[in-house]
């Protein structure tokens, strides 16, 4: 199965507004994709992300919420 690995070099990212103003346990995401939301650590901006569905992110952040 080919791998399919979303470029992410021109996100733009935003703190989630669930996280906290002090720095700590914070993610990112980025709404610049149609379709999928890029996830990443914003301690770890250098390191991964993880690429959710719209329809799968919108179903998590609403169970969260």
């Amino acid at each position: 199965m080919p791998s399919r690995r979303a470029d992410l070099t021109s996100a733009t990212w935003r703190k989630s507004s669930y996280s906290n103003s002090d720095g700590g346990q914070c993610v990112e995401v980025s709404d610049d994709f149609p379709g999928v939301v890029p996830v990443r650590d914003s301690k770890r901006p250098e390191g991964p992300a993880v690429v959710f569905g719209a329809s799968a992110w919108a179903a998590f952040v609403n169970d969260v919420h």
